[in-house]
């Protein structure tokens, strides 16, 4: 008899100042449930899909409950949270006799009535089933402590941003699990943290000298049975325990894993101010002056404005309308009015659209253009990119628009620009251009590094600052971090506690 495996995935990265709220519609129009989960993620570089292959290697049926992802958005509706929380439950009493559980879960979901959304799933879980081992799978940008996993036999979380190396997650998440199963065994679990909050842009894992200490525990994992996840937090989600992390798995026990946690945790910790300052950070005059001065031979210019959260800010293209630095893209920017305005007027026509920066005043508010419509249409796709390969992105009616010399891509669902997929479903390439304005974080490092002529990280005053002293928090305790707190002195004392 084959053992068996349920698996549930609910995932929200929140902005806790963006004010629209992610509800149930939002969550169910990519939700995947039963079989066709199996069907759709099999083969791709997601955690499901390394789930799957986990458990067909190892001859173990999983049963799948559901799938929801949505990348960077706003809060998560509070029905959403105890909807979803429900359908697990449920799913794990119709499953029958089962062997044991992964969840994958953010670690960064904010809600307006849940202090820790996945300590939440991860505790009713365990109330439901007190014996069986649960193992959870996290992203590298979530905020957990202990209490986080307090519930959890297992834990792990991407090694990688950009995140090349989601189904490999998935893989670690169900293979402790499985040896879990198959020996009776259980691997001790530590959280150590640091006490450091850094913006996401500093969070790329191939920036010194945050890739130097993930080295040092990769070195650690090839010398002992453990898993270690260096955590960088996303400090624009406001919960008490946002921040940097570490967790370590280590089968030789509890202590032992300890020990590990909090020997990196203190790594990050004597880094903190290199680690605050990995990249370069310009104004939005500095950047286009950059850009004017030294203008594109051949490869194009990457121009990141980072500190847009919902991919409709107008700061970065409204100081380049009228500037004279070449062919521009800008690839999926959220507006479903003006796509719908211009796939009302059909491809060839001109409009006059109020562009983008609907979402929130922050966001520089909308721009009046005058455009021409290149095309427009339902548009969906399969990701070519390293960054969740094989994965359906559906952007909904979409509209390529030209405003002068600046293309822009207008979407109707929020969608990650980070490879050449932007491009590529329009017959096109990122060669094409002199000027991309992107709005990743660091995702965009993986395809753009190679063949970027620079890359110019540009600050606006939005919703995602590249200064964390900016954001307003309100659960978070600054008292003791870095960098509103240069010494972090109670560090120490929170190292084998895994809290703040």
């Amino acid at each position: 008899m084959s053992h068996r495996i349920v698996f549930a995935g609910f995932n929200l990265e929140s902005v806790t100042a963006v004010p629209q709220i992610v509800g149930m519609q939002d969550f169910e129009r990519v939700c995947v449930r039963g079989s066709a989960l199996i069907e759709q993620f099999r083969g791709t570089n997601t955690v499901p899909g390394g789930v799957i292959k986990i458990c067909e290697n190892n001859g173990v049926e999983l049963i799948p409950l559901f799938h929801t992802l949505l990348g960077a958005l706003g809060p998560a509706a509070d029905e959403a949270i105890e909807f979803y929380k429900n359908e697990i439950l449920a799913g794990l009493d119709r499953s029958g006799d089962i062997d044991g559980i992964i969840l994958f879960l953010h670690g960064a979901c904010w809600a307006p009535g849940y202090e820790d959304v996945e300590r939440f799933i991860i505790d009713a879980v365990r109330d439901k089933v007190p014996n069986m081992p649960i193992a959870v799978a996290l992203d590298y940008h979530g905020n957990i402590d202990r209490a986080t996993l307090r519930n959890a036999d297992i834990a792990v979380a991407y090694g990688h941003s950009p995140h090349i190396d989601m189904g490999e997650t998935g893989e670690r998440a169900a293979t402790a699990l499985v040896r879990t199963i198959k020996t009776g065994l259980r691997p001790g679990l530590a959280v150590a943290r640091p006490d450091i909050v850094i913006p996401s842009i500093m969070s790329a894992t191939s920036l010194q000298p945050l890739a130097a200490i993930i080295a040092q525990a990769r070195a650690t994992e090839a010398e002992s049975d453990c898993d270690i996840s260096v955590m960088a937090g996303f400090s624009y989600a406001d919960s008490p325990n946002t921040g940097m992390s570490v967790i370590c798995m280590d089968w030789s026990g509890e202590m032992v894993a300890q020990r590990k946690a909090d020997r990196l945790s203190s790594t990050l910790h004597e880094n903190r101010r290199a680690l605050l300052a990995a990249v370069p950070v310009s104004g939005v005059e500095a950047a286009i002056a950059d850009v004017e001065k030294r203008p594109a031979q051949g490869r194009p210019i990457i121009l990141l404005e980072h500190a847009d959260r919902m991919n409709d800010s107008t700061h970065v293209l409204r100081a380049l309308i009228d500037k004279n630095v070449g062919r521009v893209h800008v690839p999926f920017l959220l507006d479903p009015q003006t796509a719908q305005e211009a796939h009302a007027a059909g491809a060839g026509a001109g409009i006059v659209a109020n562009l983008a920066g609907k979402t929130d005043p922050a966001t520089g508010g909308p721009l009046q253009v005058a455009a021409k419509v290149v095309w427009s249409g339902q548009k969906s796709y399969r990701v070519s990119g390293r960054y969740q390969k094989g994965s359906s992105v559906d952007l909904g009616l979409t509209a390529l628009i030209d405003v002068g010399p600046i293309r822009i891509s207008v979407v109707s669902h929020f969608a990650f620009a980070v490879d050449g997929d932007p491009f590529y479903i329009f017959d096109e390439r990122p060669e094409d251009y002199d000027v991309i304005l992107l709005r990743s974080k660091t995702h965009f490092r993986d395809f753009y590094e190679p063949i970027a002529d620079r890359i110019i990280v540009v600050d606006t005053p939005d919703l995602g600052p590249a200064d964390v002293r900016l954001i307003p928090y309100r659960q978070l305790d600054t008292l003791d971090v870095f960098p509103w707190n240069e010494a972090s002195s109670n560090h120490k004392n929170n190292l084998s506690r895994g809290v703040k």
